[in-house]
């Protein structure tokens, strides 16, 4: 007699049930041709303390994927699941990819920023808790997605006339040496040292090489705004303690290295030799001819001056004009 109730429960129960809603699919294969949709990684700081930076990426239109706070030992905030994209990256380009978000995945570290002072623009150095924090996070980010190293990037790369973030003062050589960064390799700076050093390479070749790492700017040949200001934000990442944004040396040995890590060492073109052509000696000059003086005429006798005065009409002298008045 249980039996049977408890059957009869069991069809009542099944009876009531709702069906799935939608279409329903079957996971039992799966492609192989498919890739993340994430090709960059984008490291941001906040300008901001922990509550409003908070605050910003939740309730604003900005956000990011992740949030590194700077407590004492920070807490990363997953903000945005990494199939979707997060609004971080803005009007941005890297290398043939333009407008970042549907790209990359960005991760914000609270720090406040900059602060101008009578010394000049000042930048917030980053918690080593915070930088211990993130490293484990990058890493675990670019492995699931196999991001490359030169596309482990900064705002600053992707958008360098318009931000500065993550500064100077983030330690990007500290992630370089944990394998996640591109970097220059010091044996390599210093063989292209000494070939630069001969004859500095002019703008347009600066230019070049930025866009070919990945920048976005206009070949213009001219230093200009816009180059000094790609120039200081390849500085802040590769050469923080001068951001000047000029053409010097170091920066160009530094972009060699980047762009042509084994490839044979740059030749540069010997400066012209200015010489003087040597001319042959000028001929002898001729005796220029004397001339023969001409013979000198006689004067012709001026009639005699007449005794009486001549008569007629005695002429008037001229008036001198009236100005014109103004």
């Amino acid at each position: 007699m249980k039996t049977l109730i408890a059957t009869l429960l069991l069809a009542l129960l099944a009876g009531c049930a709702t069906p799935p809603s939608g279409p329903q699919y079957d996971h039992t294969y799966t492609a192989k041709g498919q890739s993340s949709r994430a090709r960059f990684l984008v490291l941001h700081y906040t300008v901001g303390d922990k509550l409003s930076s908070i605050k910003t990426l939740t309730e604003q239109e900005v956000s990011a994927h992740y949030l590194v706070t700077d407590d004492p030992t920070p807490v990363i905030y997953n903000l945005v699941d990494e199939k979707n994209a997060a609004w971080h990256a803005g009007n941005s380009s890297w290398k043939n990819f333009t407008q970042l978000n549907n790209s990359s995945i960005g991760i914000e570290i609270v720090n406040p920023g900059w602060k101008n002072t009578p010394q000049g623009r000042v930048y917030a150095p980053f918690a080593p808790s915070q930088i211990n924090a993130l490293i484990p996070l990058v890493r675990d980010i670019v492995t699931r997605h196999h991001i490359a190293p030169e596309n482990v990037l900064g705002h600053s790369d992707i958008a360098p006339l318009r931000k500065q973030d993550p500064g100077p003062m983030f330690p990007w050589r500290q992630l370089a040496a944990a394998g996640l960064v591109a970097w220059p390799d010091a044996a390599r700076v210093a063989a292209v040292t000494p070939i630069l050093q001969a004859q500095l390479p002019d703008v347009a070749w600066y230019q070049k090489k930025l866009a070919t790492w990945g920048y976005g700017l206009v070949q213009s040949g001219n230093l200009d705004e816009q180059t000094r200001t790609v120039l200081s934000a390849f500085q802040m990442k590769y050469r923080p303690a001068n951001i000047d944004g000029l053409p010097d040396l170091e920066t160009a040995a530094l972009l060699e290295a980047l762009t042509n890590p084994r490839g044979p060492l740059p030749q540069v073109l010997p400066a012209p030799v200015i010489t003087t052509p040597v001319l042959p000696p000028p001929a002898p000059a001729e005796p220029l001819p004397v001339p023969t003086p001409a013979p000198t005429p006689e004067p012709t006798p001026e009639p005699p001056l007449p005794t009486t005065p001549p008569t007629g009409p005695t002429a008037i002298p001229a008036t001198p004009p009236t100005p014109i008045q103004q």
